[in-house]
This record gives C-alpha cells, structure tokens and sequence, in this order.
C-alpha cells in the first residue's frame, strides 16, 4: 500500500554536525534524507554552526546536553564516555518514524513502541570493533591508554545491546551490511549513498598529478600514499583537513602537497584536472572515489572494503592488493600503461546515483511502515 510521508511525522538523528574535516559520505546522506522529508527535525548529539555550512542553520537542529558542556563543539571526542546516555535523552515521543545516520552512536535513540526506527548504517562503531587496535595506536595519548580498554569494553557492551532497538538496518555497502552481521547479528537491507554525479563533468583531459580527498584520519592511510609518493616522485594533492595532518606534513617530500579544506566547486575542478584518483584505505563505501570517476577519472584503490563494490578492476580503475608502498606504485604504473574511456567511467556511476538513492529509501520505507502498522494493530 502506497504510503502518504505527508501525512506522518518524521524525525531524522545523526551522530554529530561539527565536520571538522569537511562534509563527509555520513553528511551527504543526511543532507538527501533532510531533501526526501524537508519538515524533519534533526537530532544530534552536538552541533558546531562555525564549522557547518550557513544552510544548516535553517534547519531544525536539537542538540543533546553535550552541546552545553565545555569544550564540547571543538573536541566532542572527550565526551565520548557521555555520548550512549545523550542520545538516550533525546525525546522521539510522537513520531510515527524515525530515521538515524549512524556511524558512531545515534542508533542507540530510545524510540516509543508505535514509532518505526531505520538505521542507515554507515558503520558499526569502528573505533570500537574492527579498527579498534589502530585507534589505539594512533589516536589514543599516552596517559589514556591503560583507561581506553575498560571504556571501549563498555561501550561495545552498549553499542551491541542498542542494535537490538532498531527495527531494521539499511547498510551503505555490503561491506558494511556483513560487519553488521559479525557485531550486531542483524540483516540489513543495502541501499548505496547517494551521489550528485550530476555535478561532474567527466573530461578525457588530465594534468601531471594524481590527487587524494578526504578527512585526514588514520584508517583512510595518507601515511601509504605518502610513502609511496615520496618513493616515486609524481605530484600527489591532498585535500581536506584532519587530526593526522600535522604528523603526516612533515615527512611529505616537495612533491606532495596538502590543500587543506577547498570548496565542493574546487574539489570538483581538482578531480576534472587530475590523473587519477588515490584510494588506499579500507573503507565502508567511499563517496569520494566514486565522484572522481564521475569525473571521468579512475581510481587507483586498495583492494577491500566498499571499493570492491564501486571500482571495476580494470574499466574504471586498478586495484592493488597489499597494504603497501611499493603494491601501490605498482598499481600507478598499471594504471600508467591503460588508455582511459573517460565517458565510460563516467557512465559507471550512474548506478550511486541521488534519484536512485531516493527511489530506493523511499521503497524501503513503505514496506516497513505497512509491516510496522500491521504488528502495530496486531499488538497494540
């Protein structure tokens, strides 16, 4: 039965609005659902209006307490501990569905029995599952690292039994969509995110660089490309902003240079211009890649993660299988010896496309609202 979303109240939850490194895949999804229902109110746990564009700031955004606490909108990562009992304050009375972004902890929302919970997962929590060693040896100071074990136990407690009140999962990739099976024993239907390749015009011209974009943080390796940059010599561009960035300047040779935050306009010129894509890590789906074959241009990617579903080895890209220097050099020399169908690249990305996005949530919802009215009246 055809559902009227006109008629039904609506809420959408998303972890955190402070893009410090520039609006991410998480933000991209959200500002499609915000699109799909206009009226909806958006919570969170924290928002930062310095740091997010001027049109956030017309929205109906309602914080949880962090927002008041000291410190909160510049470094929210210390309240970490205080976050699973944010999102349970926040207040989901009255609505008949509720959506959450969630790669952090907004899935964990407490919702009243008739309102209907669908989780886009991006993630499970990776700091505190399968990227949990590397969050450790990175991004955790020397005086925290004998508390982190005992607060990520907790919150791995926490974020497995708060799986449990969301009525059904929707995955970013089938990468995704398995990591929910391993920690959350749950199915989840696969809806990719969506991508405005409308905005790209692929190009069969390039110049003499290859180019990376993206929040500068730990799993997404610029610390590999750098290596391997510094060891080939070819320009390399970076763009975007983030905690690794002053540690991983310094080693940089001339050849490598750090752009910070540009401009969506910028980005897109950046991608038109370059040689190819750079993807090195292990990563639940990847936007970004996905916007520069939009652009005609391939993508030389590490050969895990959401990647496997967006770059097809060969006409859109090169694959390279060993977390490593010298198998991503390989990878550029590959890529170096293949002449490019830039339209052909291009047309690929229609399968990531907004209208598909769209189409497919909005299916999505109405089979679960039908299913959730009936055990509503079953029951209730």
């Amino acid at each position: 039965m055809k559902v009227d979303f006109s008629e039904i109240c609506v809420a959408i939850a998303h972890d955190q609005l402070s893009l410090m490194g520039g609006i991410a895949g998480s933000e991209k999804v959200l500002l499609a659902l915000r699109k799909l229902f206009s009226d909806a109110p958006v919570y969170t746990t924290l928002y930062n209006s310095e740091k997010i564009p001027d049109f956030f700031s017309q929205w109906d955004i309602r914080p949880s307490f962090i927002q008041k606490l000291p410190g909160a909108k510049t470094h929210y990562q210390m309240y970490l501990p205080l976050m699973p009992t944010a999102v349970e304050q926040l207040n989901f009375d009255g609505y008949d569905l509720v959506i959450s972004s969630h790669h952090s902890v907004i899935k964990g929302i407490i919702t009243p029995p008739e309102t209907l919970h669908i989780c886009y997962c991006h993630s499970p929590m990776r700091y505190a599952w399968d990227l949990y060693h590397l969050y450790l040896k990175n991004d955790v100071k020397q005086w925290q690292k004998p508390l982190v074990p005992w607060l990520m136990n907790y919150l791995r407690t926490w974020d497995r039994v708060s799986a449990d009140r969301v009525d059904e999962f929707i995955a970013n990739s089938h990468h995704v969509a398995r990591r929910i099976k391993k920690y959350y024993r749950r199915e989840a239907k696969v809806i990719y995110p969506p991508v405005d390749i409308r905005r790209f015009i692929s190009t069969n011209t390039s110049e003499d660089f290859y180019l990376m974009v993206g929040r500068i943080v730990a799993y997404k390796r610029h610390d590999l490309a750098i290596e391997a940059f510094n060891k080939n010599g070819r320009n390399l561009i970076i763009i975007g902003d983030g905690p690794e960035r002053s540690r991983l300047e310094s080693p940089a040779k001339k050849n490598i240079k750090f752009l910070g935050r540009q401009s969506d306009d910028m980005i897109v010129d950046y991608m038109q211009r370059c040689r190819g894509f750079i993807f090195p890590g292990e990563e639940d789906f990847g936007i970004a890649p996905v916007e520069a074959m939009a652009c005609g241009k391939p993508v030389i990617a590490y050969k895990k993660g959401g990647a496997i579903e967006t770059v097809v080895e060969g006409v859109t890209g090169i694959f390279f299988v060993e977390a490593t220097a010298d198998s991503l050099n390989e990878a550029i020399l590959a890529l170096e010896r293949v002449t490019w169908s830039s339209e052909q690249i291009a047309t690929h990305t229609t399968l990531f496309s907004q209208e598909r996005f769209s189409r497919e949530i909005i299916d999505f919802l109405e089979i679960q609202l039908n299913r959730h009215q009936k055990r509503i009246t079953e029951y209730f």
